[in-house]
């Protein structure tokens, strides 16, 4: 398994300390960065680890920020993904068993950095449960599925719409 990591300057130290726990572990990792303190944007990052982990190159993604907020809404906005925000191990335990979560999201800010080890270790190590858990994450996936065609009807009607103004409109052809 090859886990995606991630951050914000915010939470670059405690990507650090999670990068030191997952080699002490011999866990294979890809640091799509920030790779310093320097003030950057969240969302980049988020969607650095969730495009790795949708597209199958990453089997799962840990993603970093102040509160682990942000980059949760951005990675949750990447088809595929199902990212959990934990400060507790019952929630690291329980995204895992019940809702198959395949990124995990912390807050440098509101987690000491020994938990946040621990709260690694419970969310890689847990299993999905399936059963009827897995119902519900097909209903999650119907959902993104659902939206993502609505998306592109629209997407489509505004082609449409701009075609038919750049050819004049077609309702004064003669029959």
């Amino acid at each position: 398994m090859t886990i995606a990591i991630g951050c914000d300057h915010a939470g670059f130290q405690l990507k650090e300390k999670i990068k030191d726990y997952l080699e002490s572990k011999n866990l294979a990792f890809e640091d799509f960065g920030t790779f310093d303190e320097e003030s950057v944007d969240y969302p980049d990052y988020a969607f650095y680890v969730s495009k790795a982990v949708a597209s199958g190159k990453c089997e799962k993604g840990i993603l970093v920020c102040g509160t682990g907020i942000g980059v949760g809404i951005a990675a949750n906005k990447v088809p595929g993904i199902r990212a959990a925000l934990c400060h507790d191990l019952f929630s690291a335990e329980a995204t895992r068993e019940h809702n198959d979560s395949n990124v995990l999201t912390m807050g440098a800010r509101v987690v000491d950095w020994n938990i946040a080890l621990d709260i690694v270790d419970t969310w890689l190590k847990t299993e999905f449960a399936g059963g009827r858990h897995q119902r519900r994450v097909n209903k999650i996936t119907a959902i993104e599925d659902m939206m993502a065609i609505e998306r592109a009807e629209e997407i489509a009607l505004a082609i449409a719409d701009n075609k038919k103004e750049k050819n004049g409109s077609d309702d004064n052809v003669s029959e």
